[in-house]
C-alpha cells in the first residue's frame, strides 16, 4: 500500500469563502421526504439538456475534437486532441451523487488534466438514479472502458458518486479478467453506500453540503434493492481491494463521505494494493475539483507526480 497522508494545514480563507458560497450556490438542502425527492429529481431529468457543459473551457472547441458515442446506450463524450494522436486516456465518471449529470466543473478539470497528461478525455453520461439503478449502465460502462484500456494508457477517475463507479469498474474490469486501466484517480469518492461507519453521523453534522438523508435516499435508489447496497458494484469499499491499479485519492474531513474513505484506506492496507490516500483537515466535498483554492493546487501538483 501507498502513503496514507494528514496533511496539517489550515484552510485557507478563499476555501472558507467557497465552503460557504459552494452549497448556496448549489441549493444544498435537506431532505424533505421520499416522495417529494423523487418527484423534483423525475421533474429535472425530464428537462434536462444532456449535451456536454463547456461554459468553464475556453478553448475547448479550438483544441479538441467533441464527439458523442453512443454505442453504450447513453452518451459517452468523447474529447481527441487536434494537436497530436493521444497515447493516453482519461475515462472519467462524473459525480453528483447518481442523481446529477456531468457538471461544467467536470469539463474543466478533466480538460485541464488531460492537455498536462497529452490525453484524450472520455466522461460517461451515465443514466441517472432514481428512474435508474447501478444495474442499468455498469456492464455498458465496463465494457467501455475495457475498450479504451486495449486501445491506450487509461487513467479510469472520478468524483464524488463517480469515483465510487470507478473504483467499482476497476474491480469488475479485474473479476472479468480484462485490460486494467494504470491509475485510478478518485476524488471525494463515493465509496460506502451502506454508510455503515459508526462516524458517519459526526461527519455528517460537519458537512455544509452533503446531506446524510438525501445520500440514504440516493443510495437505494441506486442499488435499486435493499440486498444490492453491500455489493463492490454499488459499494466497492466493501469489495475484494487486491490485484488494483495504483490509485490515488483525496478526500477532506468537512466531507461526509470521509468515514468511507477511511474504510476504503484501512481495507486496502491489508492487501497488496497500491493506495495512496490524502486526507486535508477541514476541507469540504471535491476540493481538488473547485478553482482557485490554494488546497487544489496542492492536490493537483501531487497528481500530476503520480500520473506523469
Amino acid at each position: 500500500m501507498g502513503a496514507v497522508w494528514f496533511a496539517e494545514r489550515m484552510p485557507s480563507l478563499r476555501h472558507e469563502l467557497l465552503s460557504y458560497v459552494v452549497p448556496r450556490v448549489r441549493g444544498a438542502r435537506d431532505l424533505d421526504d421520499l416522495t417529494t425527492e423523487r418527484a423534483r429529481l423525475e421533474g429535472w431529468h425530464a428537462t434536462l439538456d444532456r449535451s456536454l457543459p463547456t461554459r468553464l473551457t475556453p478553448g475547448l472547441a479550438r483544441d479538441f475534437e467533441v464527439e458523442v458515442d453512443t454505442s453504450a446506450g447513453f452518451a459517452v463524450h468523447v474529447l481527441t486532441p487536434r494537436s497530436a494522436r493521444p497515447e493516453r486516456t482519461l475515462v472519467w465518471m462524473p459525480g453528483g451523487g447518481y442523481v446529477a449529470p456531468t457538471d461544467a466543473l467536470h469539463v474543466r478539470y478533466t480538460i485541464r488534466l488531460a492537455r498536462r497528461l497529452g490525453a484524450r478525455v472520455v466522461i460517461a453520461d451515465y443514466p441517472l438514479a432514481p428512474e435508474h439503478t447501478w444495474r442499468d449502465s455498469h456492464a455498458a460502462l465496463v465494457a467501455m472502458t475495457a475498450r479504451w484500456c486495449t486501445q491506450s494508457r487509461v487513467v479510469l477517475g472520478g468524483d464524488s458518486a463517480g469515483g465510487g463507479l470507478a473504483l467499482a469498474l476497476a474491480q469488475s474490469l479485474r473479476d472479468a479478467g480484462a485490460a486494467q486501466p494504470e491509475h485510478l484517480l478518485l476524488i471525494s469518492p463515493w465509496v460506502d453506500l451502506t454508510t455503515s461507519t459508526p462516524a458517519t453521523r459526526w461527519f455528517a453534522a460537519r458537512d455544509p453540503w452533503l446531506f446524510a438523508s438525501k445520500l440514504s435516499a440516493y443510495a437505494g435508489w441506486w442499488a435499486g434493492d435493499a440486498d444490492d447496497l453491500a455489493r463492490p458494484e454499488v459499494s466497492p469499499a466493501l469489495g475484494e481491494l487486491g490485484g488494483l491499479p495504483p490509485a490515488l485519492m483525496f478526500c477532506g474531513t468537512r466531507d461526509l463521505l470521509v468515514p468511507g474513505c477511511r474504510l476504503l484506506a484501512t481495507r486496502a492496507a491489508a492487501t497488496d494494493w497500491d493506495l495512496t490516500y490524502v486526507e486535508e483537515p477541514d476541507l469540504i466535498h471535491v476540493y481538488p475539483l473547485l478553482p482557485g483554492l490554494p488546497e487544489a493546487r496542492r492536490a493537483w501538483r501531487l497528481t500530476l507526480e503520480h500520473l506523469t
